[in-house]
């Protein structure tokens, strides 16, 4: 049987788009929630400087076909104009 695997991502938003990003995060975890092998995916911190999300998978196989999935591309594609900084993504 497979380890779960937890995650942690933080969003830095650029000025001003906090709103939006956190709307774009919301979107997202309607999403992601429904994916097969999710089994917590939500935010844990969240202020006006970074969002944290918090996500814990099944297997790395089911954190894989959600990474190559349709919600991430189009949250990554939300985001694009919306982050200060890259996602930091930590795994543990």
């Amino acid at each position: 049987m497979s380890e779960t695997i937890d995650l942690t991502a933080t969003f830095v938003p650029n000025d001003g788009e906090y709103v939006r990003m956190k709307l774009a995060l919301e979107i997202a975890i309607e999403q992601v929630v429904t994916e097969p092998g999710c089994l917590r995916y939500e935010i844990t911190e969240d202020s006006e400087e970074r969002i944290v999300l918090t996500e814990r998978w099944e297997s790395a196989v089911d954190l894989d076909k959600h990474s190559q999935g349709i919600a991430v591309q189009d949250l990554n594609e939300s985001l694009s104009a919306l982050l200060a900084e890259p996602v930091q993504l930590d795994r543990s």
